[in-house]
């Protein structure tokens, strides 16, 4: 039996051979640097952005803050302003008392909607601080490090992209975010950079929507079928012929 070298994932290689094969079917999906958010603009995109599509949340954020002229004059303005403000997103009424939440207590915490000293932390302690603020779990606090420009390389998940890791079996099939993340860290390729995560979290995202529904699979047609467990299973299940 060969052995692996010593501390070498598998589930490394499994990611390496992934990614090519995603963006020859969707292309790149590249941010450009005059488009990296602050890191407390993101903060409010990802508290007000439960079950809402990106872009609505992205035009929500900026919307607000055009309105209010500051992330402070957020946190002050009445929660029934919120709501109305937020009334794109698919539960209003709890982004507004999130929202609110999260920007009175950083204000409490450091004087005003202010993330600069996170550039000066290491990316788990930073995250760990985050993850105090009301409303701000694992995905939020890692798309806080990774599409911000603070530009750290972690891994933002989504239900989308922990589901599809759960069906691949690169982790545990019960872990919630914190665990999935916890789980596939170590795993992810030590030459990717933060801009490779975000691009990688992006085309995942994109598989769950078009082949790895919740409810329904298309492993035929995904092109992540060969690296798949679940994908493979369904393969060998299609070849047993019929009597």
């Amino acid at each position: 039996m060969t052995q692996l070298p010593l501390g070498l994932d598998p589930r490394t290689e499994t990611l390496r051979r992934l990614q090519p094969l995603l963006v020859q079917r969707f292309g790149h999906i590249q941010r450009a640097a005059a488009a990296w958010r602050a890191p407390e603009w993101v903060l409010v995109q990802g508290v007000i952005g439960a079950r809402t599509k990106s872009e609505v949340s992205n035009a929500a954020t900026d919307r607000l803050l055009k309105r209010y002229g500051s992330w402070e004059s957020v946190a002050n303005a009445p929660v029934a302003q919120l709501q109305d403000e937020l009334s794109t997103q698919t539960y209003p009424n709890i982004a507004a008392e999130r929202l609110k939440a999260s920007l009175t207590d950083l204000i409490a915490r450091r004087g005003s909607v202010d993330l600069s000293h996170l550039e000066g932390m290491a990316t788990q302690e930073a995250m760990d601080w985050l993850e105090q603020l009301p409303g701000v779990g694992r995905k939020i606090a890692a798309g806080v490090m990774n599409a911000s420009t603070l530009d750290r390389p972690v891994l933002v998940l989504d239900s989308h992209h922990r589901r599809i890791l759960q069906r691949m079996e690169l982790v545990p099939a019960k872990a919630d975010t914190a665990r999935a993340y916890a789980a596939i860290m170590p795993a992810m390729p030590p030459e990717w950079s933060a801009a490779d995560y975000d691009e990688h979290h992006l085309l995942m995202k994109k598989v769950g929507q078009t082949w790895c529904r919740p409810a329904r699979t298309d492993c035929a047609n995904c092109v992540a079928q060969l690296l798949c467990e679940m994908g493979k299973r369904e393969k060998d299940t299609e070849a047993v012929p019929t009597s």
